[in-house]
């Protein structure tokens, strides 16, 4: 009788994150529906998962697995338990992981919030090279992601396996729900998001304001927005769960997308995920104009729209344009 393949999934983020749900049920494949051991924690805060994590992993016999995959931020874990992880490749075991960011460029680049050659700048460098190097096969999100950390970290194209995100369609679906009564005779434009630098949502604030004096637009935007322009066709609302936000997206009649910040590098390599949960729903999207987005989508595709990254003026022509289709 053949021998069952094992792997093991290690996981910081919470289990139903969207990217450690995918990965799982793509290991679940590959072993012929065996789901993988999985060392995750369920705890609420992230340094709680952590420490949770780690002690599972000192413990953790890896000579029982044929391949170890380890998820979101493997580059706080491997480096550390470097000797475990090298000693298991060198008695013939695989090494998996998803580089979906980069410790430097979300650190320096995105957020911020270290300075460009400082020495904690070098640790964050060393930390996403170091994973890189200790890795057999490495899952990043788009192929222009890829070349990026191909550039910068020493990762090899050999190496490298695309794999794009997906939607939740157990939550993310299309459906039809009962729109307010004043809002009858509107045309909602839907932007959600946690409102980081590279999601660009001051463009989409500008264009509102640009848009001001259109009566029949309706801009919902999601998330903590710190800088809201006040004006009757902008309405904010802090958060939703996944199950009212789909509702929310259900009742739009064009959602933005983005990445819409052409400051940030990262913007540029990276497809929105709310761009998925967008088409899951078969919803008219505005995309920002970049390399990334285009390794999926183009104007040929029906409902998909694109602006200028940076540029409200260009997303105003990109929401008319798509509006007058309607």
């Amino acid at each position: 009788m053949r021998r069952q393949i094992m792997k093991l999934f290690i996981t910081t983020k919470n289990l139903d994150y969207i990217r450690n749900t995918q990965e799982i049920e793509l290991l679940t494949k590959e072993c012929g529906g065996c789901r993988p051991d999985i060392i995750a924690s369920s705890a609420g805060k992230y340094p709680a998962r952590m420490a949770h994590v780690i002690r599972k992993l000192i413990t953790c016999r890896f000579s029982a697995y044929d391949e170890i995959f380890v998820g979101f931020a493997p580059q706080l874990i491997i480096p550390f338990f470097e000797g475990k992880f090298r000693r298991y490749r060198n008695d013939g075991g695989k090494v998996t992981i998803d580089f979906f960011i980069s410790v430097y460029d979300t650190l320096v680049n995105d957020r911020k919030k270290i300075k460009k050659g400082s020495v904690p700048a070098s640790v964050a460098a060393w930390l996403d090279k170091r994973t890189i190097s200790l890795a057999d096969n490495v899952v990043v999100d788009t192929k222009a992601h890829g070349e990026y950390f191909t550039e910068n970290f020493g990762l090899s194209r050999d190496k490298m396996q695309v794999l794009y995100l997906e939607a939740d369609k157990s939550v993310y679906y299309p459906h039809t729900v009962k729109r307010a009564e004043e809002d009858a005779d509107k045309r909602i434009i839907l932007y959600f998001a946690s409102m980081l630098p590279l999601q660009g949502v001051e463009t989409v604030l500008e264009a509102a304001k640009l848009m001001k004096d259109d009566k029949n637009i309706i801009f919902k935007i999601i998330g903590p927005v710190k800088n809201k322009v006040i004006q009757d066709n902008i309405r904010y609302i802090d958060w939703l769960p996944q199950d009212r936000l789909s509702d929310a997206i259900a009742d739009a009649n064009l959602c933005l997308a983005g990445h819409f910040n052409g400051e940030i590098g990262k913007a540029c390599r990276t497809i929105p995920g709310k761009a998925y949960i967008y088409r899951a729903m078969h919803k008219p999207v505005i995309l920002g104009d970049n390399p990334a987005n285009r390794e999926l989508f183009d104007e040929s595709m029906d409902g998909i729209g694109f602006c200028r990254m940076s540029d409200a003026k260009s997303l105003k022509a990109a929401i008319e344009d798509m509006l007058a289709k309607q």
